[in-house]
């Protein structure tokens, strides 16, 4: 693929990773590969914005090379340490070692203990600007979105908002723009985003939302560093930010469980049984055969989660393990749960995942269901009613 200009004189030369299926320790699945986006603006002074991930630096290089000469590069913005958007700076400071390198003082500290690179700093804080010749960068500190280095460089003559991690997707594909692609699967990816990267982080994203709004700076064009580029009704997904971390979501219910020899799964199904009646949407997910990155974007939109668990060990089995352990670091916002189980001479699945809701913060809607053994006649209705007084407990929630 070539190089891709976005605005006159900026362009993008970043990479396509059409083949990656996981990302942060295999706790997020990305189904659809993903880009690591850089942007390279020709002016007086000539600027990268972001790199890529080592592996992808030549597809980079060979991009800017399309445009200019890597060595003429007098400034390279890094937004964020992560490697993949760093990955690729030791190797153009090996190219243009006289550039220098601009980020926040957090920045400079954990490029530094990446990659040891003796190069030329300038930190910046809120407000700075640089001039570039015709154009001036603009710089917006945004720690914990979603490293402490973070940050987002405005671009005042184009209204482009760079925020390197803030409104990507994890998205491969040909296209560069939000109105090129499938609209339903751009929204299901950057929902997965927010979700499994930023949820925990959704206090700061709607501060930071609002600070950036009564800095008064229009925005024309949002050049993530994951995914396509916003510049069809650019704030739509700004607009979706503010949405999910408030919490905002319909009154539907998942059920996520899984189970040893069928019976948490008879009770699991008796739920949503009682759910359906009355009239409230559902979703079962069992684990491990459902991927927990996806169960959590389907979270974002719904306003009750139904946990469920056999006993082993006097806990939960060990593939229910993970999900309640990411659920308790993501903190969902705005959200209700309950827990049910099945047990044989002793019990512990339901009180360990009582205790993870509320280490999430998640306030438990009714009291838990525990059967013995397998459910007869009597618990599958119990399990119906279970489910019958979530739905009501949901539909009268304000």
């Amino acid at each position: 693929m070539s190089a891709v200009e976005i605005v006159k004189n900026i362009s993008w030369v970043g990479a396509v990773d059409w083949n990656v299926r996981s990302f942060h320790g295999f706790t997020y699945s990305t189904h659809r590969g993903t880009t690591y986006n850089s942007y390279l603006i020709m002016d007086d002074k000539i600027t990268l914005v972001d790199t890529v991930f080592g592996p992808f630096g030549n597809e980079m290089l060979e991009k800017i090379a399309e445009i200019t000469n890597p060595a003429k590069i007098d400034y390279v913005i890094a937004n964020h340490v992560e490697t993949d958007h760093s990955g690729a700076i030791p190797e153009i400071m090996r190219i243009a070692p006289n550039a220098t390198v601009i980020g926040t003082a957090r920045c400079r500290e954990g490029l530094q203990k990446h990659y040891f690179g003796n190069w030329n700093f300038q930190v910046v804080k809120t407000g700075d600007e640089i001039s570039l010749g015709s154009r001036t960068l603009k710089f917006i500190e945004a720690p914990m979105l979603h490293w402490p280095d973070s940050m987002f460089t405005y671009v005042p003559e184009d209204s482009l908002l760079l925020p390197n991690d803030a409104f990507g997707q994890h998205l491969a594909t040909s296209r560069r723009f939000n109105d090129e692609v499938d609209q339903a699967i751009l929204m299901e990816e950057a929902a997965k985003y927010y979700a499994n990267i930023l949820w925990p982080l959704s206090a700061m994203v709607a501060r930071k939302i609002e600070e950036i709004s009564k800095m008064g700076l229009p925005i024309r064009m949002i050049a993530p560093s994951h995914g396509v580029i916003w510049r069809d009704r650019p704030l739509q997904i700004v607009e979706s930010y503010l949405r999910w971390a408030k919490g905002e979501a319909r009154k539907r219910i998942l059920v996520v469980y899984d189970t040893m020899w069928g019976s948490t799964e008879k009770m699991a199904k008796m739920i949503m049984k009682g759910i359906i009646s009355e009239g409230v949407e559902t979703s079962l997910f069992r684990l491990p055969y459902s991927d927990r990155g996806d169960i959590f974007k389907e979270l974002l939109d719904a306003e009750c989660l139904v946990i469920g668990s056999s006993t082993i060990n006097n806990s939960i089995l060990p593939t229910v393990s993970p999900f309640l352990d990411e659920l308790v670091g993501l903190k969902p916002v705005n959200k209700t749960a309950a827990a049910f189980g099945s047990f044989g001479w002793g019990g512990g699945a339901v009180k360990t995942i009582e205790d993870s809701i509320a280490k999430a913060g998640i306030r438990n809607i009714v009291p838990s269901l525990a059967v013995k053994w397998a459910p007869d006649t009597l618990e599958l209705q119990k399990c119906f009613e279970f489910g019958k007084e979530i739905a009501q407990k949901i539909q009268s929630n304000e």
